[in-house]
């Protein structure tokens, strides 16, 4: 059975942290292309998931316009809150977080960029990420409403409370189809697919790992650094697929792992601001920048070599209809 890899990627302004409505640059965008370039030699299509910041800026839009003329991306939302009108809301570090704004603000903030998207693009918009990962039924809801198919915010074994935001402990890292009502409960006619970015562990015996860790979570004894002392030693190590936040050596292993487990579906996401050295923390200068860009292509590579197959967000919607034919035979047998 083959296996794909999924590039999603954050398209935000420069401004990492800073939660105004307004006054924010979006120069990172500028070096897409450049980033293009590298996805182009293997044949990668990105989806890139744009915020207001960015979709309004002429600059930066005509650039991601470009790109899809030319089929080598698929444009999909991400919404920051504090910077997607209209503005209704006080402006705190907890109304950062998607979920915890009532439906109606929510729901005109999600139609305002999925609007600006179709002006611009001339395309409906069907894969979402919700802005620093505040995913929650009522953000469900809207987007479902909305139209949209897919969405990309539910992060494995990250609980987010200490940021206002939800508790994604014990959500799967599989995709799987879900309703609004409960975004952690997969179920057989769910309206929606969940995409979880993807984040594993080292270690073999994934199921195991996976369910220490959450214990660990779970315990006071991860206030003593117990999860980083595990880390360190090589026991238990944690690794998002993200070049962000793994070396290139973790993320061949994070993907050989799961390949292993007989995973068929790996989600690779990043921040475009990361392009711009100094602009995020994780990328703080020009020698990280380049790392950045070698773990990138080192994941390619391999992946080519793999024959994985590069597809944009979109075409996980043939896991819906994997499970719908499985349920048609099994109904018929």
């Amino acid at each position: 059975m083959s296996v794909k890899l999924f590039i999603t990627i954050d398209i935000e302004e420069d401004n990492w942290g800073d939660f105004r409505p307004t006054g924010h640059t979006v120069e990172n965008v500028a070096r897409i292309p450049m980033l293009q370039e590298i996805f182009k030699r293997y044949g990668a299509i990105p989806t890139y998931l744009a915020n207001y910041p960015v979709l309004k800026n002429e600059s930066s839009a005509g650039i991601l316009h470009d790109i899809l003329e030319k089929d080598g991306c698929e444009i999909g939302v991400n919404c920051h809150p504090w910077n997607t009108p209209p503005f209704g809301e006080e402006i705190n570090i907890r109304n950062t977080m998607l979920y915890n704004l009532p439906y109606a603000i929510l729901y005109n903030k999600i139609e305002t960029i999925h609007k600006t998207v179709m002006d611009v693009f001339r395309v409906a918009p069907t894969c979402f990420r919700a802005g620093r990962w505040g995913f929650g039924s009522e953000v469900a809801r809207c987007i479902h409403t909305l139209g949209y198919q897919i969405d990309t915010s539910v992060t494995p074994y990250v609980d987010w409370t200490g940021s206002s935001g939800p508790d994604f402990r014990e959500a799967s890292n599989f995709p799987y189809t879900f309703n609004p009502a409960d975004v952690l409960t997969g179920l057989p006619n769910g309206c929606l697919l969940e995409v979880p970015p993807t984040i594993g562990f080292l270690q073999k015996n994934l199921k195991l790992c996976s369910r220490i860790f959450r214990l660990l979570l779970r315990s006071p004894l991860s206030k003593i650094h117990l999860i980083g002392i595990l880390d360190r030693f090589r026991i238990l190590n944690r690794r998002w697929l993200s070049p962000e936040l793994s070396s290139s050596r973790d993320m061949i292993l994070l993907g050989k792992n799961l390949i292993k487990q007989e995973y068929r579906y790996l989600n690779m996401n990043f921040h475009s601001p990361s392009l711009l050295p100094g602009k995020t923390p994780f990328v703080r200068n020009e020698k990280e920048f380049r790392a950045f860009l070698r773990n990138v292509e080192s994941f390619l590579q391999f992946a080519q070599k793999q024959s994985i197959t590069f597809s944009p967000l979109r075409e996980a919607l043939e896991i819906v209809n994997g499970m719908n034919q499985i349920r048609i035979k099994a109904d018929n047998e």
